[in-house]
């Protein structure tokens, strides 16, 4: 099982290298490596420093979820443990859905808790994650509806509308899914307990579950994402620092561009980068790829004078390579370090 994980994961990368072959050829390789060469450092520099605040933001959310779960865990580590979930999402297909599951173990392992409950916390942080992003994307949609003329951008049009038919339809599933729950949990637990039983009889040296052991934890997700979803103040702090860690990508993007001399509205990132972030549920590693080529398309669809393919690629790739490869190799090193059982650190 883990060799088929292993070379999914190759698959994916030498998927992402073909990707990104094709988006630099697109660029003009010459004059993307001119523009790169041209970049300041300094706004480089503040790149990485505005993405550890998206992660600080994000594992503040992390930290709170959990403690309204009734896990005490430092901050400091959970933001070690928040690095270890985006390594686990970077390098796994399909984004947060592959990685989750690793982080739920990541989590158990640190915080010495059940493990269905850290699932609950990591997929609570996750969907929270949603929320400020489109309310977000909203509001640079709205900037443009009024202020700016689309005209033939059809790209930033699909995009706009694609923004409101999320707001629109996500927390309408959500609404539904949380008004039938007990029905839900009830279909889940008929549904995965074969599975469950079937995979641990091929799996050596795991013990097949009985189904009222596969039916207690299942219950036991459903209670702690109810517990989450019950707490006003833990949901309004952990969609806060959500929001924080949003606007700190959004500007990291900004940033990019200041590095290689061009001023791009603000408006523009709110839009394109909550948008993009969608592509993370591809079949890539992280959605590396996927992300980088809906940022370019959507930042050439949109009204900025002077941005051409070179120079869109660039600060693509200055911001994605800050908020790709930091949490990547921070978190690496985070799940090396808890998979030799040292630890990263101590709860409270």
């Amino acid at each position: 099982m883990a060799r088929e994980n292993l070379r999914a994961t190759a698959v994916g990368f030498a998927a992402t290298a073909g990707v990104f072959a094709l988006l630099f050829y697109f660029a003009g390789i010459d004059e993307l490596l001119a523009t790169l060469g041209r970049a300041d450092l300094r706004y480089v520099a503040l790149v990485l420093l505005v993405t550890l605040g998206w992660l600080l933001a994000w594992s503040l959310s992390l930290n709170t979820v959990l403690d309204v779960l009734g896990v005490d865990l430092a901050y400091s580590t959970s933001f070690l443990v928040f690095a270890g979930a985006t390594f686990a999402n970077n390098v796994t297909p399909f984004g947060q859905a592959g990685g989750e599951p690793i982080t739920a173990y990541l989590i158990s392992r640190v915080a010495d808790t059940e493990y269905e409950q850290s699932l609950a916390a990591i997929a609570s942080v996750d969907t929270l994650n949603f929320v400020p992003s489109i309310t977000i994307a909203l509001v640079g949609a709205g900037y443009f509806a009024s202020e700016v003329a689309l005209g033939a951008n059809e790209n930033l049009l699909a995009a706009v509308g694609a923004v409101v038919g999320l707001a629109v339809v996500v927390p309408s599933l959500i609404y539904l899914g949380w008004q039938r729950r007990y029905r839900l949990e009830t279909r889940v637990v008929d549904a995965l307990t074969p599975l469950i039983r079937r995979v641990a009889d091929l799996v050596p040296r795991v013990p097949v579950p009985t189904p009222e052991g596969i039916e207690r934890r299942i219950n036991g997700f459903f209670r702690a994402i109810e517990r989450v979803a019950s707490n006003p103040r833990g949901l309004a702090l952990a969609l806060a620092a959500s929001a924080v860690g949003w606007l700190c990508q959004m500007a990291a993007l900004g940033l990019a561009f200041e590095a290689i001399g061009v001023d791009v509205r603000l408006s523009i990132a709110l839009v394109v980068v909550p948008i993009a972030a969608i592509a993370g549920v591809t079949p890539l590693p992280g959605g590396a790829g996927g992300i980088e080529t809906v940022l370019v398309i959507l930042l050439l669809a949109a009204p900025l004078p002077g941005v051409r393919e070179a120079t869109a690629v660039a600060a693509v790739v200055i911001f994605r390579g800050a908020v790709y490869w930091v949490p990547t190799i921070l978190g690496g090193v985070v799940v090396a370090w808890i998979g030799t059982g040292l630890g990263i650190g101590d709860p409270g």
